[in-house]
This record gives C-alpha cells, sequence and structure tokens, in this order.
C-alpha cells in the first residue's frame, strides 16, 4: 500500500539499529527560528536520556537558500538533504535515515516542552500505540488562532489524525505503510494517519492523542497571510475536490518561502 511514497525501507540497511528515538525535523528556510526550535527540542529529548532512552537528532535541510543547514549542524544535529521542495520527501529522507526503534516529527517552527516529551515515553513504553500525536497551542495572543487551534484540537481526538508539527510512529510501522505521499503538498499528515489507523485496527493497536501538555507552534501563517487568501485556497480545494492538495504553486502558504 504505498501512495506514491519514497522507498524508506532501506534505512534498515544503514546499520544495527542501536538508537531508540530519532527525532525527524523537516527544514525549508527556517534560520530566522531553527535555533531556538532545535533547542527546545534538544531539551525536551533529555527527557529521553534521563529515562534511559538513546535518542538522535536528524534536520532534513529540505533545499533551502539560507543557512538552515548550517543551524541545524551547529546545534549538533545530523542534517540530510533533500533537493525536491516538499514536506513529505523531507520527513521521509530524515526517516530514511533513522536509527530508531521510533521516529518523532517536529516542525521547525515548533517547541515541545519536556511535559510533552515525558508524556511522549510514557506513550512508547505502554506498547498499546502504534502511532500518535498531540494537541496544540499557537504563540501570541491572536484569537482566530486560538479558536482554531480549539478546533483542530476536537477533530484530532475524534479523528485520531495527528497534526503535522508533532507526530510520533513506530519505525516498522511507517515503513509497512510506506511513509508519507509523494503526491501530496499539503495534509500529508492525515493521508498517513488514515493509513496508520487501518494498521493499528489490524495489529490491535491504538493511536494515540497526547493531550496534557500541547505543542507550541508558530501562527506564522496568520501573520503572514490574509485570511482572504486562505478562504479561497480551502474554497479551490473544496471545489476541485482536494487536487489543489497535488500541487506546490496551490499550497502556497507552505513553499512560497515566506517567513
Amino acid at each position: 500500500m504505498n501512495t506514491g511514497s519514497v522507498d524508506v525501507t532501506r534505512a534498515e540497511t544503514y546499520h544495527p539499529v542501536t538508537t531508540r528515538v530519532s527525532v525527524i525535523v523537516p527544514a525549508f528556510n527556517e534560520e530566522q527560528g531553527l535555533a531556538a526550535a532545535l533547542r527546545s527540542i534538544r531539551q525536551a529529548m533529555e527527557v529521553l536520556d534521563a529515562a534511559g532512552w538513546r535518542s538522535e537528532l536528524i534536520v532534513c535541510d529540505n533545499n533551502s537558500t539560507d543557512r538552515t543547514a548550517d543551524i541545524a549542524r551547529a546545534a549538533g544535529a545530523r542534517v540530510v538533504f533533500e533537493p525536491i521542495n516538499q514536506i513529505s520527501r523531507a520527513r521521509n529522507a530524515g526517516a530514511a535515515v533513522a536509527r530508531g526503534d521510533w521516529l518523532v516529527f517536529v516542525d521547525a517552527d515548533s517547541h515541545p516542552s519536556a511535559e510533552l516529551f515525558v508524556a511522549l515515553l510514557g506513550a512508547l513504553r505502554s506498547g498499546r500505540a502504534i502511532a500518535g500525536g498531540s494537541t496544540l497551542c499557537f504563540d501570541g495572543t491572536d484569537m482566530l488562532m486560538a479558536t482554531m487551534a480549539r478546533v483542530w484540537n476536537a477533530i484530532s481526538r475524534c479523528t485520531r489524525w495527528a497534526a503535522g508539527s508533532f507526530m510520533f510512529c513506530e519505525s516498522v510501522a511507517f515503513r509497512e505503510v510506506g511513509g508519507f505521499s509523494r503526491e501530496l503538498y499539503a495534509t500529508e499528515e492525515i493521508d498517513l494517519f488514515r493509513r496508520l489507523k487501518q494498521l493499528a485496527r489490524r495489529r490491535g493497536r491504538t493511536i494515540e492523542i497526547l493531550r496534557g501538555h500541547p505543542l507550541r507552534t508558530s501562527a506564522r501563517k496568520a501573520r503572514l497571510y490574509t485570511w482572504q487568501e486562505a478562504v479561497r485556497f480551502i474554497g479551490r480545494t473544496l471545489v476541485r475536490r482536494g487536487r489543489t492538495l497535488r500541487s506546490a504553486e496551490e499550497c502556497f502558504s507552505w513553499y512560497d518561502g515566506r517567513r
């Protein structure tokens, strides 16, 4: 069941799995905020270290034209390069070299807390969840974005779809379902979790959405794009029955480089 994804199975041939958790950060022209985000991620990963779980931090430079890769290396991350600007490919490229039993995907404009990683560790240790995510909150005080976060969190808990800004998945399961679809330039996380839910049912496992310590992520889209642009995109997506999601040009707010 491959939906246009890369061959992520090649990761298993690199070297024996000695790392329990691989944290993967896709990054396209993120020099403005990447250092701070990686500091937050590193601090949260100390929870894993303290529990005796080995971990690694991987940043996929998704064909950036700024200092993204240099900043990631300075933070001690392993940097891989994906030349085609698409978040699905960037996440798959990171997963392809990951050595962990578990993959954790965190966006480059997000700041997970140590408390969130404590909850994550609990979910991984339980053995019940095959994958999952977290509720989220946006930085700043914009009431519209706060409302959007509440709406999304309710949808996420009901559907067991994880927000793309924070997802975790058993690496074997990720490879079994084929990783992220290369056909999609947005909503690729929903597509992945639809397949993971089917696998979880077959395996007698669950999808868990952590809710006690929401991920803090950027509300920059609200600052960089008008609500009229957002409404037009949603309208085109509905009229064209999702075909806009297969075009980088149509999904401009993810790929036009505004930061």
